[in-house]
């Protein structure tokens, strides 16, 4: 099988029938061999049954649906798990990707050996304010913290071999970060590639100040997963170990200077009553709590059992 193309959606009844017959379209006129798989995570409009209508007439499309909203990331895992094509691709199902773009993103794949091209929609059609400034400045802040140099992480359009996808684990809020997850599992080879980017034809973003304050939560997350992630006791053992040492030595050196005042019989106070007593105090505390912070974190990882983060309530040619 060439393609498995991925579609995850939510409450995109109106876009499905149009979207399913474009991509078709573009499939015959290439002559791929594809299977198409909707993920529906947990829609409340009769997307689900849209879905269904159309494996009935397309034996090619097939269809996971989640007992509620479970998110992007989720949607795609399922997604990944299951696809079977040579080469994954993704896309949204509100018809601002273009099915169009499949034969490119496919021959930059096959031919030009990428493990992974990413779309860049370099000339939007949403609001500068709402999307456009505030993506701009994630996409920044994106490119200087992992080193993929992306000019749109969030594109929903992209490109994978199928070892990527089988090799990775798309988790939490992670779709964002999926070429930094794919650099860390030791896919090099990431590309990006110009899209046509279209206005949205039915219903309403799904986009909010929420998902802009948590991508770069989430930028926080996939950083520290990436230096540290199968090693917390490098993170937070050195610095516990550093702040257990500076409160140490500000104790010995406070209790040194009481020694010392005594041994020659100059007027001293008591240690408790030094400031410096309780602030050496807290800093080996807080040292000691780093400490059991990455030692727990160690044993977490050695013993964590992996469960999927989504219950799925119906399947379609699986």
């Amino acid at each position: 099988m060439n393609i498995s193309l991925v579609i995850p959606l939510l409450n995109e009844a109106e876009s499905l029938p149009e979207l399913h017959q474009w991509i078709v379209k573009v499939m015959d006129r290439e002559k791929f061999t594809y299977e198409l798989l909707f993920i529906d995570d947990g829609s409340t409009d009769d997307s689900w049954k849209i879905i269904s209508s159309l494996s009935k007439i397309n034996p090619n499309v097939k269809g996971i649906r989640f007992q509620k909203n479970y998110g992007k990331s989720q949607a795609l895992h399922a997604g990944f798990e299951v696809a079977q094509g040579d080469v994954i691709i993704t896309m949204d199902a509100d018809l601002q990707d273009s099915p169009d773009e499949i034969p490119g993103l496919y021959k930059l794949i096959t031919e030009d050996n990428f493990d992974l091209i990413s779309g860049w929609k370099k000339k939007r059609h949403d609001s500068v304010i709402a999307k456009n400034i505030p993506s701009k400045l994630f996409n920044w802040a994106a490119r200087k913290t992992s080193g993929v140099e992306l000019n749109d992480f969030n594109c929903g359009l992209k490109a994978y071999k199928k070892a990527v996808v089988k090799n990775i684990e798309v988790s939490g809020e992670m779709h964002r970060y999926i070429p930094v997850l794919a650099k860390n599992a030791g896919y090099n080879r990431i590309g990006e590639k110009i899209v046509q980017h279209q206005a949205r034809k039915y219903g309403t973003t799904k986009f909010g100040m929420e998902r802009f304050i948590n991508g770069f939560l989430d930028l926080i997350t996939i950083w520290f997963l990436s230096k540290f992630g199968k090693r917390p006791m490098h993170l937070f053992g050195a610095l516990g170990v550093l702040m257990f040492t500076i409160g140490f030595i500000v104790a010995l050196t406070i209790g040194s200077k009481k020694l010392y005042k005594l041994y020659l019989e100059l007027p001293t106070i008591l240690i408790t009553q030094d400031p410096w007593f309780y602030i050496a105090l807290t800093t080996m505390i807080i040292g000691t709590q780093f400490f059991l912070a990455g030692f727990l974190g160690e044993i977490i990882l050695k013993t964590k059992n992996k469960e999927k983060e989504y219950r799925v309530s119906d399947q379609i040619g699986m």
